[in-house]
């Protein structure tokens, strides 16, 4: 047993859910930026503005989400070079197999063949054909016996989701927005979580919401501390950055939380709010606006998921759908956000300095 410790500890393979469920979905949700949502921004752009070349560079860039989150996993788990490159194929492998529900099956698959890769690398004389090889094969043959059911799984548990919401939008409403925003909030990937289970329709609206509601709420509650640093830091970068004073003093997350459980329903209920962009904008909250440009561009160019959950076409946005994603988005979030703070700061229970970031 000692000896298998130490040919981990030598490889640096650690078996840890930090490792696997932080550290790896996060740098997941930035691969997915880098190729699959940044593409869709410039594909949309060049479709709005009659510019061809935009169209196909965008469509270049989304083509290769599946090989840029399987090697942003690999990095993130510390993958050598050889390792880190054959991921390329094995997300690829897993994602096609996976379906629609691809992006989970990436995850896991991706973990195993990292890891994998990572135990033979350097073990042999031929490393340049073993190691790529041995990556490959490996991350293929689990694809093929775990993608297909994964995929099933998570589209199952995706639509479940998005049609509970459009049945019953006010509870599901809340539900959603509080729960992908606290998941923003946390060291985990909510971005992740919302293109692993494709929410789209009024469950993408909500989980904009909840975002939302984190990121601008922690941003306009921390100005006194924070000023215009936090507002740009905390409103188009991310809430995480209030994750330390969270652990000091949890109380600081209710106005945010409780912000998020009203803006919700109100998305879902009154504005009818649908993200039909790509799922991932829906766990982007107001991070480079993301979340209203998911919503943009689910108006005018319907993904594919959202076509597939909800025969969704594009529109033109009237003057109070617009209304409603400023309301939703920025407006509603900072004001109820202090006003639910407020009571709060009066008990003592939120004290000056709780939000003061490092920046």
């Amino acid at each position: 047993m000692s000896k298998v410790k130490a040919f981990l500890k030598r490889k640096d393979i650690v078996f840890s859910a930090k490792r696997y469920f932080i550290d790896a979905m996060s740098a997941m949700a930035q691969g997915l930026f880098c190729s699959l949502l940044i593409g869709t921004i410039i594909k949309t752009l060049g479709q709005q503005l009659n510019l061809p070349f935009m169209v196909e560079m965008g469509g270049f860039a989304s083509a290769m989400a599946a090989p840029a989150m399987a090697i942003a996993i690999g990095y993130a788990l510390k993958a050598p070079p050889l390792v880190l490159f054959s991921l390329a194929a094995v997300g690829q492998a897993a994602n096609t197999m996976g379906g629609s529900g691809g992006p989970l099956a990436v995850f896991f698959i991706a973990i195993i063949a990292a890891e994998i890769g990572k135990a033979i690398s350097k073990e042999t004389k031929v490393d340049i054909l073993v190691t790529p090889f041995v990556t490959i094969f490996a991350g293929v043959l689990v694809s093929y016996a775990i993608a297909p059911p994964i995929g099933a799984v998570a589209n199952a548990f995706g639509t479940l989701i998005n049609h509970t919401t459009a049945l019953q939008p006010f509870w599901m409403g809340i539900a959603v927005s509080v729960l992908v925003g606290i998941a923003l909030t946390l060291p985990i990937s909510s971005a992740a979580i919302c293109h692993t289970f494709g929410l789209v329709g009024l469950a993408g609206g909500a989980a904009v919401a909840g975002c939302c509601a984190q990121m601008v709420g922690f941003a306009v509650m921390s100005f006194k501390e924070n000023r215009w640093g936090g507002i740009v830091s905390q409103g188009l970068g991310t809430s995480m950055l209030q994750m330390g004073n969270i652990v000091r003093n949890p109380r600081i997350w209710i106005p945010p939380t409780l912000a998020s459980a009203v803006t919700g329903p109100i998305a879902t209920c009154v504005f009818k709010l649908q993200m039909n962009g790509e799922p991932v904008n829906s766990g982007m909250g107001t991070c480079g606006l993301c979340g209203p440009i998911g919503v943009w561009t689910g108006w005018v160019a319907p993904s594919e998921k959202a076509v597939e959950m909800f025969n969704a076409v594009a529109i033109s946005p009237t003057a109070m759908d617009w209304i409603g994603l400023l309301l939703i988005a920025i407006v509603l979030p900072a004001v109820l956000t202090l006003l639910f703070a407020w009571p709060l700061r009066k008990m003592g229970w939120i004290k000056e300095g709780d939000l003061k970031l490092d920046l």
